[in-house]
């Protein structure tokens, strides 16, 4: 399946230079370091609005992972991108906050490698979603002690960047707000 959204992904170096564009899956295939964007969305309750990947995506379909993460394109903002992936993927938009960034590298058995540069940013919703069925399998609000016992009993259910946001990012995350 292809993902609604972008078709090329923007190459960066680890300063976040723009170095060129690539088609997606080539540039997962070759493992190259490219910009991405991560979303965590809370409600009033400081519960996470996660979602479970469709199945037939071509990584980590079927885990569960934040709100929404996707690939800017090259004539959009990274913000742009996020708040368009949003409506694209779970069917609303709503204020968002830059966080920071990281990188992370994971090599998928299926011979797949995601490099990102991974721009992280919150947000506060309320709402019903009313997600993508190409792109979302599910959705919950989860607390956030649920969502770290049930990462820490059964890891292999969640997506790698994902994990590592919960792991190294959620103070800053949970101070917005």
């Amino acid at each position: 399946m292809e993902e609604t959204g972008t078709k090329e992904v923007v190459l960066v170096d680890e300063n976040d230079r723009v170095l060129g564009t690539m088609e997606k899956l080539k540039a997962h295939q070759d493992g190259l370091l490219h910009r991405a964007f991560s979303v965590v969305i809370f409600n009033d309750k400081n519960e996470m609005l996660i979602h479970k990947r469709a199945s037939d995506k071509y990584h980590c379909g079927g885990l569960w992972t934040n709100t929404c993460c996707s690939h800017p394109r090259l004539e959009e903002t990274v913000k742009e991108g996020a708040l368009r992936r949003m409506n694209e993927e779970m069917g609303f938009t709503t204020s968002i906050h830059y966080i920071g960034q990281f990188i992370y590298k994971t090599a998928f058995e299926n011979g797949l490698t995601e490099h990102e540069l991974d721009h992280l940013f919150v947000g506060r919703f309320n709402g019903e979603p009313k997600p993508n069925p190409e792109e979302v399998e599910d959705f919950r609000y989860v607390t956030i002690d649920e969502l770290k016992a049930d990462i820490e009993k059964h890891p292999e259910n969640y997506t790698v960047w994902f994990k590592e946001i919960v792991d190294k990012y959620l103070t800053e995350l949970l101070a917005y707000g």
